[in-house]
C-alpha cells in the first residue's frame, strides 16, 4: 500500500532536519545522501522521491533553518517588530555572538558551519547560503534605517563581524582565545550598533 501524502510530507521534513544537523556537524562535503537517509531510517532509493540532488536538499535545509530553527532563535533573542530600530540590531548581535549559540553545534546558523564548503560548492548551494546572509543583512539594515546612506554598509559590516567572529571562535582549539575573540567581536559590533542608537 502506498504511503499517504501526510506520511511523505513528514518523511521529507525529517530528512531536511537530519540533513541540516549533519551538514552543521560534518560540512556539506562530509555528508552523503546515504548518511542522511540512514539518520532517518530510510534507504537511499527513497531520497529521490523527495529531492533531485544533495544540493537541492541543502537548499531546503537552509530554508528550513531560516524559517524554522532560525526563526525560533530570532524570537528567543528578541529580534522582530517589537524591537524595531537599533535595539533590534543589539538583540541580534547579543544572540548571534552568544556563548549559547557558539556551543549549539547542531542548531547553529549554517553560515558558521559551512563557509569553506560553500565556497567550493555549486551555484545552487552558494545561492542558498547567500539567502541566509541577505536575511541577516536585512535585519540589520531595517534596524539602522535612520542611518540613511550608511545603513547598508553598516549592516554588511555587522553581518561580517557576527559571522566571521563565530567562524573563527568555532575553529579555534584554545577555548580561552575563542571566548576572548567572541567577546571582543560582540563588543565591537555592539559599539557600531550603539552609534546608530545614539544618533
Amino acid at each position: 500500500m502506498p504511503y499517504s501524502a501526510k506520511h511523505k510530507a513528514k518523511s521529507r521534513e525529517n530528512i531536511i532536519e537530519a540533513a541540516r544537523i549533519l551538514f552543521n556537524r560534518h560540512g556539506f562535503g562530509g555528508v552523503t545522501i546515504d548518511d542522511v537517509m540512514a539518520e532517518v531510517g530510510l534507504t537511499r532509493g527513497g531520497f529521490y522521491s523527495h529531492f533531485a540532488s544533495k544540493e537541492a536538499l541543502y537548499d531546503e535545509a537552509v530554508t528550513s533553518f531560516l524559517m524554522g530553527r532560525g526563526a525560533q532563535w530570532r524570537a528567543d533573542a528578541g529580534v522582530g517588530a517589537a524591537a524595531a530600530g537599533p535595539e533590534m540590531a543589539m538583540n541580534m548581535i547579543a544572540g548571534y555572538l552568544s556563548p549559547e549559540h557558539l556551543a549549539d553545534l547542531d542548531g547553529q546558523c549554517p553560515m558558521i558551519a559551512l563557509p569553506s564548503d560553500v565556497a567550493r560548492a555549486n551555484p545552487q548551494v552558494q545561492a542558498a547560503y547567500q539567502r541566509l546572509l541577505e536575511a541577516m543583512v536585512g535585519v540589520f539594515e531595517t534596524s539602522l534605517m535612520g542611518e540613511g546612506d550608511t545603513a547598508r554598509p553598516k549592516a554588511l559590516t555587522l553581518a561580517a563581524l557576527c559571522v566571521g567572529g563565530m567562524v573563527l571562535a568555532r575553529t579555534l582549539p584554545d577555548s580561552e582565545l575563542a571566548e576572548e575573540l567572541r567577546v571582543a567581536t560582540q563588543a565591537t559590533a555592539h559599539g557600531l550598533a550603539a552609534q546608530a542608537k545614539a544618533n
